[in-house]
């Protein structure tokens, strides 16, 4: 206990014990992995520096979420919403090849496991979803970062207030104002959303060979009559087992001979990776990573994220043989 201040605030391994809930707070607060591990660096380079301004009013915690949830307003006020293809456009209208994209930015993407600590574990789950992650983008920022350090960390109103320099009162307030605005929302990748059910490994695997194989009746089989399929960053997604019959048709020479590799999102929720067929027989090569949400055992949404750099993040190989 003969610790300074300004040792403690530059204790390395403390840090490093609150980063896992700092990265899902970061993320949950920006929906993205990429915002969220930048928003942890540039915490942990203010904390070196800041080291000495520490004076042990509140706790070391309160005092880097502190730093943390400035740097988040901060990149927020100067940033659009994230969301997800089918919370901004209407089904496709006509099945073309897709063309249309938004930056990178303009998305919501999937995240990996963010480590093993306990108190990670107790919140990811449900407040990890993907459409979890997209109502928060609707709420104004202080709004959502009030709403996460309470109704998913569990922290009393007189941290958070600590932590956001805000009043008890005002903290309440904002809490009100944002659960009243997120039972409000209605957002299509929430009705979409199979909440806390996860797919069943005989799906998946069905799946996997159907597609696998490129056996577009059996895939299209494997749909809800209202099943869709999205693909960020393309605005374009598909609703129906007619169009998507009719977009897995158009995009065969594309998917044709590709396979799958098991990771996890998002808190644990089983997913696919896709690798297909590279260039000049180079293999198989980071397509997108399929995200499937089920309604009585039939798919619902697939979700496939095609962003060849999430491979890395998620620990998976640089190519496949073929």
């Amino acid at each position: 206990m003969n610790q300074t201040m300004n040792e403690t605030a530059f204790d390395e391994p403390l840090f490093a014990s609150l980063k896992p809930g700092l990265t899902s707070f970061c993320y949950r607060m920006l929906g993205s992995m990429d915002d969220a591990d930048d928003a942890v660096q540039e915490t942990s380079i203010r904390v070196w520096q800041s080291g000495s301004t520490f004076r042990q009013e509140s706790s070391f915690k309160t005092w880097v979420y502190r730093i943390a949830s400035n740097l988040c307003l901060d990149k927020l006020r100067q940033s659009k919403r994230r969301a997800l293809p089918v919370d901004l456009f209407d089904p496709a209208g006509a099945i073309v090849e897709p063309r249309d994209t938004h930056p990178d930015s303009a998305w919501i993407w999937p995240s990996p496991d963010f480590g093993g600590n306990p108190e990670d574990r107790l919140v990811r789950r449900d407040t990890l979803q993907l459409c979890f992650i997209a109502l928060l983008q609707t709420l104004p920022p202080r709004q959502r970062a009030v709403l996460i350090l309470k109704d998913v960390f569990e922290w009393s109103s007189k941290q958070i207030a600590e932590t956001l320099a805000m009043s008890p009162a005002a903290v309440n307030s904002a809490l009100q104002r944002a659960r009243e605005t997120m039972d409000r929302a209605q957002l299509r990748s929430d009705e979409l959303s199979s909440m806390d059910v996860q797919p069943e490994p005989e799906l998946l695997s069905r799946y996997v060979e159907a597609f696998e194989q490129f056996d577009i009746n059996a895939l299209v089989a494997l749909f809800h009559e209202e099943g869709c399929m999205s693909m960020p960053p393309f605005e374009m997604w598909i609703r129906g087992k007619d169009d998507l019959s009719a977009f897995y048709s158009l995009t065969r020479w594309h998917c044709e001979g590709s396979r799958f590799v098991p990771v996890t999102v998002n808190g644990g929720y089983p997913a696919l990776a896709q690798y297909m067929p590279g260039k000049e027989d180079a293999g198989l090569v980071p397509w997108g990573i399929h995200v499937i949400e089920t309604k009585e055992d039939q798919i619902l949404h697939v979700q496939n994220f095609i962003n060849a750099e999430l491979f890395s993040r998620f620990g998976l190989p640089e190519r496949l043989d073929r």
